[in-house]
């Protein structure tokens, strides 16, 4: 009897909460439906307000991170909606998830960069099968960068929003000049201009840095991953015993910033919500439809990915499909669950092994695959730059859209351990081409929704480039299950 009761009560509690997050985001957004369709405020007002409760008292049995950044995007929609002039006030505690995800990015992408590169030791040692897989990594990365670019310029998400000249101006300043020089501008000061368009040999110039402490100091994240890589490549071609210590060094830094932004997120409710309350407080309920149809395109672009690369590859590599996806279905289930690819990492490399990959090649492949074959993750990055660039009113030629999908080729390699990490590649990305950050954190409210299914194509990605490297070095074991 006791035994029988916990798991029926542990179920019991779950459909209780799923009832009351449902109840609780049906009142909100009626309330809201209401408020745009009547005249009246007070009694929207009043359902929205209930809607929320009932949310809390979810959220209170959940202890969800994911749930409460959610929670906090609802509350700054209502604060922004009924308190304007208070919203207004609330920008600081945005600007300080702001600071404290920059003091994060320049060091993850150095010692996650490193790690990837040189915990393979020599790599004229790796063989055949190593330089396969880093060429299909980057070959289909790329795909993904490149259809993510075109899902973004067919739907074109982000031309709804109208930023505010303050919005505009503050956060991409603070990111791309000292906090000193930009603390003294004034309030008032102009829109924005749009950035003058970059040449092919200043942005050639530009990959490369002068100096790695000012380059990191400048968030400048493109020069400090060029950097990582030539360490890493240089690392690599040290005696073993003199490169162990650096390599333990960054390993140790990895470990310590996944932890450090383990930290950040306890923060980001605060952050979110904040900028939710600010931007809305401006704009209204007009912020919403940008956000459904940037999360409407990032779905579609995902499942094209799936239904239009994956798939295709698979057929090409003569994969037994169904038995492909039975085992893949437990660690992508595991992926969206967790929002990081790293949790599913165990029962993805053993799940391939049942699945008939030699050991060997697992070994590699998956590891190297979460430092560079991150297809969900890249696919959504270049597809939430274009956004925020959208958002702005910045025009990008198909020139400077290509050299944003190679600067990500190189920032969004080794974020596969860290949940919510890729609005930190976003952030460094807006700041090497000089764009707003300020869109980048309305998107934060509905990331949380991406992050599952991204994530997911992350580990199906490791997974089939696994088997694909079997299959291509005729080492893919058969049991005749198609």
């Amino acid at each position: 009897m006791t035994e029988n009761s916990t798991p029926r009560g542990t179920a019991s509690m779950r459909v209780s909460g799923l009832a009351l997050i449902f109840a609780g985001v049906t009142l909100f957004f009626a309330g809201a439906a209401l408020q745009i369709f009547t005249a009246a405020h007070t009694w929207p007002s009043l359902v929205r307000d209930a809607g929320l409760l009932l949310l809390a008292i979810a959220g209170m049995r959940q202890r969800s991170l994911t749930f409460w950044i959610f929670f906090a995007m609802l509350l700054g929609l209502e604060i922004g909606l009924d308190r304007p002039q208070f919203a207004e006030h609330l920008r600081v505690f945005s600007d300080i998830f702001l600071r404290l995800i920059k003091v994060i990015v320049a060091p993850l992408i150095l010692a996650t960069l490193i790690t990837g590169i040189a915990s393979h030791g020599d790599l004229r040692g790796v063989g055949r099968i190593g330089w396969k897989s880093l060429v299909y990594f980057e070959a289909v990365t790329t795909i993904a960068l490149f259809l993510g670019v075109a899902a973004i310029n067919i739907s074109r998400a982000g031309e709804g929003l109208a930023l505010s000249p303050q919005a505009m101006t503050a956060p991409a300043a603070s990111l791309t000049n000292s906090a000193t020089t930009q603390s003294q501008t004034p309030p008032t000061a102009p829109a924005q201009t749009p950035p003058t368009a970059m040449h092919w040999d200043d942005f050639l110039l530009h990959v490369f840095p002068e100096n790695i402490v000012k380059s990191a100091a400048e968030n400048q994240i493109l020069q400090v991953a060029v950097f990582a890589v030539l360490f890493g490549i240089a690392l690599t071609r040290v005696p073993a015993g003199r490169r162990e210590p650096i390599l333990r060094f960054a390993e140790s830094l990895a470990q310590v910033m996944f932890k450090f932004t383990n930290l950040v997120m306890y923060y980001a409710p605060v952050g979110v919500g904040a900028a939710m309350a600010y931007t809305v407080g401006h704009m209204g309920l007009s912020v919403l439809l940008p956000l459904a149809k940037l999360l409407l395109t990032a779905y579609a672009a995902l499942a094209a990915f799936l239904l239009l690369v994956l798939l295709p590859i698979a057929l090409l590599a003569r994969l037994p499909l169904a038995r492909f996806l039975r085992a893949v279905a437990e660690p992508a289930t595991i992926a969206f669950a967790t929002s990081t690819s790293e949790a599913a990492l165990p029962r993805a490399m053993e799940n391939m092994e049942e699945f008939g990959v030699p050991r060997q090649i697992v070994a590699f492949v998956i590891p190297a695959g979460y430092s560079f074959n991150l297809d969900g993750s890249t696919l959504y990055l270049a597809l939430g730059s274009v956004f925020v660039a959208q958002a702005a009113g910045i025009h990008m030629s198909w020139t400077e859209q290509l050299f944003m999908v190679f600067t990500l080729m190189l920032t969004s390699k080794g974020i596969a351990g860290v949940p919510r990490a890729v609005p930190m590649v976003l952030l460094a990305t807006a700041a090497t081409f000089r764009l707003p950050t300020e869109p980048i954190f309305i998107i934060l409210g509905i990331d949380a929704l991406i992050d599952m299914v991204r994530t997911s194509v992350n580990v199906i990605g490791n997974c089939l480039a696994c088997a694909v490297m079997a299959r291509w070095e005729g080492q893919l074991a058969s049991t005749g299950d198609t």
